[in-house]
């Protein structure tokens, strides 16, 4: 960085990333990102929720955060969506396609995707 200016235009660029990650209450998505998330393929999967909330205009009413071991490795890549007074939806074996639905059916029209649901994986 060599000057003031380059590192406001840094933190103009990451604004929107940042403001998913620090979020509102609204909603939450919750990315393991421990290492058995990690090498199951959780990073792609954070990344498509954090790109694909910032493209729908969901910025306001949806956080996208990471967390450490959720306990159930064997279903990695997990994503827990989290609603206030509604029960935690828990998303199992997750990919950035996957994602996109979420995002489209659960986060924008407030419909479970079941059959990525842990209730419904069968193996």
């Amino acid at each position: 960085m060599k000057s003031l200016a380059e590192l406001q235009a840094i933190k103009d660029r990451m604004k929107d990333r940042v403001v998913l990650r620090e979020g509102v209450d609204e909603k939450r998505v919750v990315v393991g990102m421990a290492t058995c998330g990690i090498a199951a393929g959780a990073r792609p999967v954070l990344n498509a929720f954090v790109q694909g909330v910032n493209e729908a205009g969901l910025a306001s009413k949806v956080s996208v955060t990471q967390t450490g071991c959720i306990g159930i490795c064997q279903y990695e890549p997990v994503v827990e969506i989290f609603e206030a007074g509604k029960e935690k939806v828990t998303y199992v074996k997750m990919t950035a396609e996957k994602a996109a639905k979420v995002i489209e059916e659960h986060l924008k029209n407030g419909k479970v995707v079941a059959e990525y649901t842990i209730a419904n994986y069968k193996a």
